[in-house]
């Protein structure tokens, strides 16, 4: 009997700092299952990538978002509210990922319909063993929809 093919996980990650891009990529290629990374670095070229509009005519639609809260030209926190209130996109899982651990912040994601908020680890390995959970939980463990 011939396995069937598994379709690779498309995540977004929505992130400005280059550092974490390298560090995200890394974690998410020793994965146990095929990823494909697509990167935004701004709010606006998120939206723009959701939604298929402009550049990202082409986009493929994520099966999870990886999401900054502090983005240069749309705030994170408005990209969640646009992502949770637009029909087509909020059955897209949306984990925050961000440094701040200010709890208005961890309130209002999950006020917004955030399906979870890590902050970021500042340690390298640590930082990878978070991507690597995240992974691991949204991937092999979590049903997500349309799969």
């Amino acid at each position: 009997m011939l396995a069937e093919a598994v379709r690779p996980i498309e995540v977004l990650l929505v992130e400005d700092d280059e550092g974490d891009v390298l560090m995200t990529r890394e974690a998410l290629a020793e994965g146990k299952v095929l990823n494909h990374l697509h990167v935004v670095g701004d709010g606006v070229d998120a939206l723009a990538f959701l939604r298929r509009s402009g550049a990202y005519a082409d986009a493929t639609r994520p099966d999870l978002v990886l999401l900054d809260l502090n983005l240069p030209k749309r705030d994170g926190r408005q990209v969640l509210q646009d992502i949770k209130g637009d029909d087509d996109l909020r059955r897209i899982p949306v984990v925050v990922l961000t440094t701040s651990e200010a709890e208005e912040d961890v309130l209002r994601s999950y006020d917004l319909h955030a399906n979870a908020y890590v902050t970021k680890p500042v340690d390298f390995e640590r930082f990878v063993d978070v991507i690597r959970q995240i992974d691991e939980f949204f991937i092999s463990v979590v049903r997500l929809p349309g799969r």
